[in-house]
């Protein structure tokens, strides 16, 4: 349960939580007696100034009776324990003392103090200022409360939020990036490099047969070979930069930044062997007994007042090459001087 909650529950009924601390047992029954016809207000007493500390805030003292004269610690240094301790550094203190005097009475107010009051006060006065004082903390503390549940909420809102964009840019099926997300880091690792004067690589595919083998195998099995093929993919992205889309159906492409041809051709080379180990049955493949890919990978150096479809056209130009030259092999695209 949260402090915000415990809170809640501690003042949620508006209760009067007086405690007195003073080492004469004669003043502590006045004041019980005083008090004693107040439904609302809950009475305790303590001699001991140091675990008057400790109990304040355990009982959720909601107004402290502070006497100024006591055998073991002079009242106004027990004002300032009270302040310094974080438990109890907000709690109201009504100070008592059996005379009234301007120097001592500011010296109370200066470190921390809320009242002071002549001991025995008359009843009327005491249960006022009580309940005044009392009244005022727990407005604090429900709108401390409130604050912090307000806060509390926001997270929790911002958090949905940071779940739902997230879901909102992942493939249902695999778990991969979708092809929104796949769009949105393309355009921004063009953008980043076409400032450092950097190549991009840029690698498409797609299983061969991929409908002969959902005709074959249903719709499930089909679902299943995406995702075996998803996480075999996702296997061979090495590095933090590169980014694993589905691009839609059948297809799934890779942004690799700062990488040249060489470098594309490469890390295509890897997929193209890590789904052929993976020896997944496609009896009606027309180029292997095994389902198979075609890819096409290709990188650039972005120019000015270029756009990003020039990158994904030279590999998509790869790939229809890599099918047309036998299916089942990587193809690096051919991307001439003029093509940016």
């Amino acid at each position: 349960m949260t402090e915000t909650e415990n809170q809640k529950i501690s003042f949620n009924h508006h209760k009067i939580i007086v405690l007195l601390v003073d080492d004469q047992p004669m003043i502590a029954e006045a004041v019980r007696r005083a008090l004693s016809s107040e439904e609302d207000i809950e009475f305790h007493y303590c001699q001991d100034p140091t675990e008057a500390i400790k109990l304040a805030p355990k009982i959720n003292t909601t107004v402290i009776l502070q006497d100024l004269v006591m055998p073991e610690i002079d009242g106004l240094m027990m004002v300032r324990y009270f302040r310094v301790n974080k438990a109890s550094a907000q709690i109201p203190i009504i100070v008592l003392s059996t005379k009234e005097e301007a120097t001592i009475k500011s010296e109370a107010f200066q470190l921390g103090a809320n009242d002071y009051l002549v001991k025995l006060p008359d009843k009327i006065e005491l249960i006022a200022r009580i309940r005044y004082h009392s009244h005022a903390y727990i407005t604090q503390l429900e709108r401390d409360a409130a604050f912090h549940a307000l806060e509390e909420s926001r997270e929790q809102l911002a958090e949905a939020n940071r779940t739902l964009q997230k879901l909102s840019s992942l493939d249902g099926l695999t778990g991969i990036a979708n092809r929104r997300s796949f769009d949105e880091i393309l355009n921004k690792e063009w953008l980043r490099a076409m400032r450092n004067n950097e190549p991009i690589g840029l690698i498409m595919l797609d299983i061969e047969f991929f409908k002969l083998y959902n005709d074959h195998y249903g719709h499930q099995g089909g679902d299943d070979c995406l995702k075996k093929v998803a996480k075999g993919l996702v296997a061979t992205i090495n590095r933090e930069a590169d980014f694993l889309a589905r691009y839609g159906g059948e297809e799934f492409s890779a942004v690799l930044p700062d990488t040249d041809l060489q470098g594309a051709f490469k890390v295509a080379e890897e997929m193209h062997q890590a789904i052929k180990s993976l020896q997944i049955e496609h009896a009606k493949s027309k180029v292997a007994d095994t389902i198979s890919i075609s890819i096409g990978a290709a990188s650039i150096v972005p120019q000015k007042d270029t756009e990003p479809e020039v990158l994904i056209a030279a590999a998509d130009q790869a790939l229809y090459k890599a099918k047309e030259e036998g299916r089942d092999r990587v193809m690096p695209a051919e991307i001439g001087p003029d093509a940016a």
